[in-house]
């Protein structure tokens, strides 16, 4: 009886053993096909029909489809950074056809011409060396300096023909890319009275921060925790956080959410301070403020006022003078209702002054979740391709090859800096020094993956960082 018992006992676990494997192994699948699912929703190009609809196969990647007739020929632009996830696809930009996919083994292929990099992703130890005469570079970067400081350096960023970056001064600039129209700018849908606004002040700060990212190569924390110990801020992320926002709204997932937009109309100003100081580096931050109503103390792009709606529609951080002085100011704006409604006034007569502004949306050549127009990847795929059958047109007709070469100031931001103040905030993390050093060490990292993509040969990891601390 007691070796049955432990022969049942025995057969207990193993199926309690099986079970768990087999409810771990299908939690993975579901995870998975979830994660897939995301992310073919989340891909930017247009009619995502076009992942199943398009495969590479024989017939389309055969010698003899390449020696085919110049009208069903087309050349082939590889995504190194697989951003889009599009196996193969054959785009149309205007008269021109490129077949565009992410399967790297056709690095080698004679109807390749360009490769698009991903900045956030690029991998210096996979890149598509050698790179053949014809092969064109194309790099898509729109984010923070943070993700990837190498691409700020001149020896990385002119090893590229072509550019689409937060910068005014790349091929196809995306400094608007958070702004979705003038229209939004200019509505009342959140605009509350300054009467209510001003009730609503026996409950709520003068001023809102909403911040998860904590210290940043900007610095920013450490400036609005010495501007809370001269007037009263609401702090909802977990970057010096005070106030909490409700559950379902916790979430980075729900910023865009018109609950989240409701609360944050309540107050009279903003914080709107970037995660990294740069030209053009402008992010929802400040128009977010702008579409609210909300007056934005803004803390970031240098130039900003190159793209606010009017001269005087935010109040700009000048980070050489003390927090106390802006304290100082805000209070004087909270008591002053006449003051304080100069910053609105563009926002109540539904005007924009700045022509810079209004020439830049209405000449963009993408839209910003606007189905009629396409998006940006979708044109910087295009940009990439007419431009590889221009060269094979000049081609056909005897001529030499047009060079197209990125510029310094395509992707450039100074080094970051740091506040003097005596102490960081209290859930203040190491990488708050950390961002000064990585950036000194991405210029010899820079300079190290130049000379060694010059080249022209692939090398390794080992070789990478032999080469960086050789520098």
């Amino acid at each position: 009886m007691a070796r049955l018992l432990s022969v049942r006992r025995l057969f207990a676990v193993c199926l309690c053993g099986s079970a768990a494997v087999f409810l771990i192994i299908t939690l993975q699948v579901v995870e998975e096909l979830g994660q897939f699912e995301q992310k073919a929703h989340r891909l930017p190009l247009k009619e995502r029909q076009e992942l199943t609809q398009i495969q590479p196969d024989s017939s389309l990647l055969t010698e003899d489809k390449i020696s085919a007739a110049s009208e069903d020929w087309y050349p082939f632009i590889v995504w190194w950074s697989p951003l889009t996830g599009e196996l193969g696809r054959l785009g149309e930009c205007g008269s021109n056809r490129c077949f565009f996919t992410i399967n790297k083994s056709h690095h080698a292929h004679p109807s390749t011409h360009a490769f698009l990099f991903y900045g956030t992703d690029l991998n210096v130890e996979s890149l598509p060396l050698p790179r053949k005469e014809h092969h064109q570079w194309a790099l898509f970067h729109e984010e923070s300096p943070k993700n990837n400081y190498k691409l700020f350096h001149e020896p990385v960023i002119t090893l590229f023909n072509h550019t689409a970056s937060f910068s005014r001064h790349s091929q196809l600039p995306l400094t608007t890319q958070h702004l979705e129209s003038l229209r939004v700018l200019t509505s009342h849908t959140y605009l509350l009275p300054l009467a209510q606004k001003n009730h609503l002040r026996h409950t709520l700060a003068p001023v809102v921060y909403v911040q998860s990212d904590c210290d940043p190569p900007s610095d920013r924390d450490v400036y609005v925790q010495e501007l809370m110990k001269h007037i009263q801020v609401d702090s909802y992320g977990q970057c010096l956080n005070n106030k909490h926002l409700p559950p379902h709204l916790r979430d980075s997932t729900a910023m865009e959410e018109q609950s989240f937009y409701q609360i944050l109309a309540q107050y009279k100003f903003i914080l709107a301070f970037e995660n990294a100081i740069c030209d053009d580096y402008i992010t929802e931050k400040l128009w977010r403020p702008l579409k609210l109503g909300v007056v934005p103390v803004y803390y970031g792009a240098p130039n900003v006022h190159m793209w606010l709606p009017s001269n005087r529609s935010a109040i700009v951080v000048d980070p050489n003078e003390p927090p106390e002085k802006l304290a100082q100011y805000l209070k004087r704006l909270d008591k002053n209702d006449w003051e304080y409604l100069t910053y609105l006034d563009w926002k109540m007569k539904q005007e924009i002054s700045n022509q810079r502004l209004v020439k830049e949306l209405k000449e963009r050549s993408w839209g910003v979740q606007d189905i009629t127009q396409d998006n940006f990847i979708d044109v910087f795929e295009c940009m990439v391709c007419n431009r590889v059958w221009e060269n094979i047109n000049r081609q056909k007709e005897g001529l030499p090859p047009r060079l197209w070469q990125a510029e310094a100031d395509h992707l450039k931001c100074p080094p970051p800096r740091l506040f003097d103040f005596s102490a960081a905030p209290p859930n203040s993390t190491s990488l708050r020094r950390i961002w000064r050093a990585s950036y000194a060490q991405s210029e010899k990292e820079a300079r190290a993956l130049r000379r060694l993509v010059l080249r022209n040969t692939n090398f390794t990891l080992t070789q990478f960082w032999r080469e960086v601390f050789t520098d």
